[in-house]
């Protein structure tokens, strides 16, 4: 498997450098997420609050009605949409962190 110290040695770095690279895409994907997720959450209170103030705005019971259809149907595209791209972001991370481990594996293969 290892014709001597030197090829273990190189291994070792590679692998400990794969390995970094890896928790550092991991690490940036997280950070990605956690800023979507919040800036999700800030634009989710925001059209809440709005939909609040124009609710108690309404005039009749009619408005209020198309109001809260308005407020239900914008909400649950807006948590679709963002449920979509932290997929999307998701799928990237995984990809990311496993770069640069691919071709890795042909180096464990024993040799004649």
């Amino acid at each position: 498997m290892f014709k001597n110290l030197d090829d273990f040695q190189k291994l070792s770095k590679e692998s400990v450098d794969a390995s970094m690279a890896s928790f550092s895409a991991a690490s940036k994907g997280a950070q990605t997420i956690a800023v979507e997720v919040a800036e999700y959450a800030r634009k989710s209170f925001e059209q809440s609050a709005s939909a609040t103030e124009k609710l108690l705005a309404a005039r009749t019971l009619d408005r209020a009605v198309e109001i809260q259809s308005d407020y239900a149907k914008s909400a649950y595209e807006s948590f679709v949409a963002q449920a979509t791209k932290i997929g999307e972001i998701y799928v990237d991370l995984a990809k990311q962190s496993y770069k640069p481990f691919e071709g890795y594996t042909s180096k464990f293969t024993p040799t004649a």
